[in-house]
């Protein structure tokens, strides 16, 4: 799938820029090259501007409505509406573009003709439409003949999963394929033992096996149709899963009475679904907050490139080892990532040390790290000897934090966001510590600039929901001008 997108994206870029100069086409009926030499012609030259910006938001705002989303069901309906939003923005978006700047200092005087905008949508929302249309029929074509089928999981009892996987198996266009059936741990030995429920599909195993189920059979969705399964186990299957697969998690209908604030309904047929682990914001929120991760990243990669190669030279002639170091941390609805960072400790270095600071602050004890004349919090220990001098430096400056800014193109983490905790860490929470994994972590967040190596676990917790619950971007704008006074204080990232 990755590549018929990449092929799709480029077909879309091929149409956007024909739609355009197929309207200045009909509209003019001028040519649109020079007859003399290879450039636009004298006619076409004040319209160059708006076709080389109208390619890539035509694709933006494609991206945005999700069409390029070829994973579980569509409607032909859907499909349609939004590619018409799409279309109908990004075409407002090049008006603006085409009167606000004019092309540019030199045709400032220049008057565009308005026709050629209407012409160019009319004929972007028919190749768009019929392109995109012709993309579901045959994707239908492949799934009723089992390819392009996501590999799914039921988990219920006989009489609440049946309509599921009926309407799942006979509607093979919906795009999933049911693995087999979980079944509830309080049921009685003689129906978990069953090798296969009422409706011909395997019984896998019990609730309390499912992160072992979904990691053998590659099960990428799981259906929750068990009115009496616990939220933690959830959480709990996820972290087990591990970083290297992908699950989505939704509940059957029957389940509206008891739905966590983190979802939103879809429709798979005739069946109305609920998907969990729904970031807290909405879908503008979440496109504004990815767009200011990507210009935020990128404009401190381009800042801070001379001190990547610095701290790359030091840390490989300082001390034997890797340049980077990858661990483990626990991502959004305990989604499991590999983080980056320059490597600050010697590359043998023993965890027991660092896993036990966590323990303890956690528990909240006398001997955890608080205060600034003790241990610092986040397992930082005080004169730790498995910190190489060269890494005391980038510690004490933030410099180890900058390989981040690639989890931040991976969409595995924000610039501005709770503290990603390691595993281990998240073992030892409470029900409630669990929250501040509601949205994706972040290399800074208010925890950082409210004197990190000051709080106590619980503080740092009650912060990071705070967060959550009140994030704007002005917010995040506010901590990240903050963020460098802390570094230069010695709070810096952790």
């Amino acid at each position: 799938m990755p590549t018929i997108i990449v092929i799709v994206v480029f077909v879309d870029a091929f149409l956007a820029g024909a739609s355009f100069l197929a309207a200045f086409w009909l509209r003019h009926g001028q040519p649109i090259l020079s007859n003399t030499t290879w450039t636009w012609s004298r006619d076409f030259m004040p319209y160059a501007g708006v076709l080389f910006f109208a390619i890539p938001i035509r694709l933006a705002m494609l991206f945005y409505q999700r069409i390029y989303r070829y994973y579980g069901a569509f409607s032909y309906s859907e499909e349609v509406a939004r590619l018409l939003k799409a279309v109908a923005v990004s075409s407002l978006l090049i008006v603006a573009w085409a009167f606000l700047f004019r092309g540019g200092f030199t045709f400032r005087e220049f008057s565009y003709s308005r026709s050629i905008f209407l012409v160019d949508f009319g004929i972007s929302l028919a190749v768009f439409s019929a392109f995109h249309l012709l993309l579901r029929a045959a994707q239908t074509f492949f799934r009723n003949r089992d390819i392009n089928l996501i590999p799914t999981l039921v988990v219920g009892r006989d009489s609440e999963v049946s309509q599921t996987v009926t309407e799942l198996s006979e509607r093979r266009y919906l795009g999933y394929r049911v693995i087999g059936v979980v079944r509830p741990d309080d049921e009685s030995s003689a129906e978990s033992l069953m090798i296969e429920n009422k409706d011909g599909f395997p019984v896998l195993g019990r609730i309390s096996e499912i992160s072992r189920i979904i990691t053998e059979y590659q099960i990428q969705e799981v259906i929750i149709t068990d009115t009496s399964i616990e939220g933690e186990k959830l959480f709990e299957a996820m972290m087990g899963i591990g970083r290297r697969q992908r699950v989505e998690f939704r509940f059957a209908p029957s389940l509206f009475n008891m739905l966590p604030q983190k979802t939103s309904v879809e429709q798979i047929g005739v069946l109305p679904m609920v998907r969990l682990f729904r970031e807290p914001l909405g879908e503008g929120q979440r496109l504004i907050k990815r767009i200011s991760d990507l210009v935020f990243a990128t404009i401190a990669i381009v800042l801070t490139f001379p001190l990547w190669l610095s701290a790359a030279l030091a840390v490989r002639f300082g001390s034997a080892g890797p340049v980077l170091f990858k661990q483990e941390r626990v991502g959004m609805d305990g989604r499991v990532f590999l983080c980056y960072k320059f490597r600050t400790m010697n590359a043998d270095a023993d965890e027991k040390l660092h896993r036990d600071a966590y323990r303890k602050n956690i528990e909240g004890g006398n001997d955890a790290n608080v205060g600034d004349d003790i241990q610092r919090i986040f397992g930082k220990v005080k004169d730790d000897p498995r910190i190489t001098g060269v890494g005391k430096f980038l510690r004490r400056t933030s410099i180890d934090e900058l390989p981040q800014l690639l989890n931040v193109f991976r969409g595995e983490m924000s610039i501005v966001g709770p503290r990603p905790p390691i595993p281990y860490e998240v073992h030892n929470y409470d029900i409630w510590h669990r929250k501040r994994l509601d949205m994706k972590p972040g290399i800074t967040g208010l925890w950082q600039v409210s004197g990190r190596n000051r709080l106590t676990f619980e503080e740092m917790v009650r912060a990071d929901l705070y967060y959550i619950e009140n994030w704007s971007l002005l917010l995040d704008l506010r901590i990240l001008v903050l963020t460098m006074p802390a570094i230069l204080s010695g709070d810096g990232a952790g």
